[in-house]
């Protein structure tokens, strides 16, 4: 060990400066960017308090009927619409209805983003192998770095609120529906490619008739996922002021109340299971 100590002294005095550039490029973004970033901020603010209006408008019993009729137009099951209707009245009784309407807004619009960047670049790296070579490591990137990490230069740069919580819950959640969109894409059976070139099909026609109906079950995957991690970052962005149903796990963190930590997280777990079984089957 002894002879290995200059070695380590000589590796720790040249140290990479990760944290100086992270800095650099944070301050000179915030310097030359910062209109980008507040027209980012306005836009989702919008479409946040848009998605919670419209939620605030139908009311409690309108979206657990709403649900249900999801549930029934996607899986003509009886027994999951009485499932999803109980999750919700089980949310409703609890007296936890603002706070769920916070967090679905912020999952309704994670899943917006995530789907609408996810589903044409799943497609695309899937057209050209080297994208998919190229965007991999990013990806690994943003699934194994805490959120934690990108939720300071997420605060920097758009204030508390829940634009910074939303913008940690699509980093952290994007990459599920690129993957399996890539995935579904590439998996579809050369045969039905081949038969749809003989027959004369072009690009964009063997896209929408071939290869999305044959990726649908992994596209639904991946909005299963995104929704599911969404969900488990509901916490993490209470901390950054996105409210929601992280907010009383917090509080009940804080003040040591174990009730209001497991009354909260039930709810939470309700929720979930809501929006899983709404679309766990949705893949026919």
């Amino acid at each position: 060990m002894a002879l290995l100590t200059p070695l380590i002294d000589t590796l720790t005095a040249f140290k990479i400066p990760m944290g100086e550039w992270a800095q650099s490029g944070v301050n000179w973004l915030k310097q030359n960017a910062s209109w980008l970033f507040d027209l980012i901020s306005d836009g989702l603010n919008g479409i946040i308090d848009g998605v919670t209006w419209s939620i605030e408008t139908i009311g409690p019993l309108g979206m657990t009927l709403l649900f249900a009729a999801i549930t029934y137009a996607l899986q003509r099951n009886v027994k999951k619409c009485a499932i999803v209707a109980a999750g919700m009245l089980f949310i409703i009784n609890q007296g936890y209805w603002d706070r769920t309407i916070e967090t679905l807004a912020l999952i309704l619009v994670s899943c917006i983003v995530c789907m609408g960047i996810g589903l044409p670049t799943g497609i695309f790296a899937a057209r050209r192998k080297w994208v998919y070579s190229a965007i991999e490591p990013v990806l690994d990137l943003m699934q194994t770095l805490p959120p934690f990490v990108y939720l300071i230069p997420a605060v920097i740069f758009f204030g508390l609120g829940q634009v910074p919580g939303l913008i940690a819950t699509v980093i952290f959640a994007l990459p599920a529906s690129i993957r399996l969109t890539h995935l579904g894409i590439s998996s579809t059976p050369t045969e039905l490619t081949e038969a749809a070139t003989a027959f004369g099909a072009t690009p964009m026609q063997k896209l929408l008739k071939v290869e999305l109906p044959s990726a649908f079950p992994q596209i639904m995957m991946g909005l299963n996922q995104t929704i599911m991690l969404s969900l488990s970052m509901v916490v993490i962005a209470t901390l950054v002021g996105a409210g929601g149903l992280g907010q009383p796990v917090l509080n009940g963190l804080n003040r040591m109340k174990p009730d209001l930590g497991f009354e909260s997280g039930f709810v939470i777990v309700a929720l979930a299971t809501v929006l899983r079984v709404m679309l766990g089957m949705a893949k026919k």
